[in-house]
């Protein structure tokens, strides 16, 4: 995992990097593309994935960019959703579920690609924009993503840019030491990398007293006591989940409770 700027704050410089992977998989490969025909070049990339079986996710830096490149994508003939948002944690885990079974085959997306989301089925992760220097794009938000791509024994990272950031700079070598690390310890060890493999979850439900929680109801006429009834019910499921080391579980309750909070 990646602390952020808050958990490297409040632990006081205390921190212990977990490199090596049961599985053996390395950080994935980087590489560098002009920006100029990102759109081009992903979409010959991201055919040779999906021959194989295997699974994209593109990050862009607006709704508007994933709308019209998923648009775009569908019109080539790529199996493809966009998610943003507007999307809550249930719809979302659907998408998610529908990714790793196969139902589409690259899902396209803003600030989707953080921890929390094991797809051992995704290859190859594209950062579109990779350059335009802001919080999607800060290092550790660079790493985070890049990390999404360390399930899969092919795993893969297309940086579209028109030169290297700082954090880009700072991102690609942290990734490239940790690789290099990883490499030299299964070679020592005789250990030969293999994808990571976890069963593809069910529909998401959310009970509350024995009732499913919809995202249909209308929470902003719910009583606050209500609200924070199905906050601790949410809680409880998203410790339970994260027990279980279900985390892409976890990281859709945790998200939904973060939405009810704000109501």
């Amino acid at each position: 995992a990646t602390p952020n700027e808050y958990e490297l704050d409040i632990s006081e410089g205390h921190v212990y990097e977990q490199i090596l992977r049961p599985t053996g998989l390395l950080d994935p490969l980087i590489e560098i593309k002009d920006s100029d025909n990102q759109v081009e070049v992903l979409f010959d990339e991201a055919k040779a994935v999906i021959a194989r079986g295997e699974r994209v996710l593109v990050t862009v830096l607006t709704k508007k960019m994933a709308e019209e490149l998923s648009r775009y994508y569908i019109e080539l003939g790529v199996k493809v959703k966009y998610m943003h948002s507007d999307i809550d944690a249930i719809e979302r885990n659907e998408i998610i579920r529908g990714l790793r079974s196969g139902e589409f085959d690259m899902l396209i997306g803003i600030n989707l690609l953080r921890e929390g989301l094991d797809l051992p089925e995704v290859s190859l992760i594209a950062i579109m924009d990779a350059d335009k220097e802001g919080f999607l794009r800060s290092t550790t938000s660079l790493i985070q993503t890049m990390g999404r791509a360390a399930r899969n024994v092919n795993g893969k990272v297309l940086m579209f840019a028109k030169k290297i950031t700082h954090s880009m700079k700072e991102a690609i070598d942290t990734t490239t030491a940790r690789r290099k690390f990883q490499d030299e310890y299964n070679k020592a060890h005789g250990i030969t990398p293999h994808s990571a493999s976890r069963n593809i979850e069910e529909s998401l439900h959310v009970e509350d007293d024995g009732e499913i929680y919809k995202r249909g109801k209308n929470l902003e006429k719910m009583p606050a006591s209500e609200r924070a009834a199905i906050v601790k019910e949410l809680r409880k499921q998203m410790l339970e989940a994260a027990a279980q080391l279900e985390f892409e579980k976890a990281a859709a309750l945790r998200d939904e409770i973060a939405k009810i909070r704000k109501l």
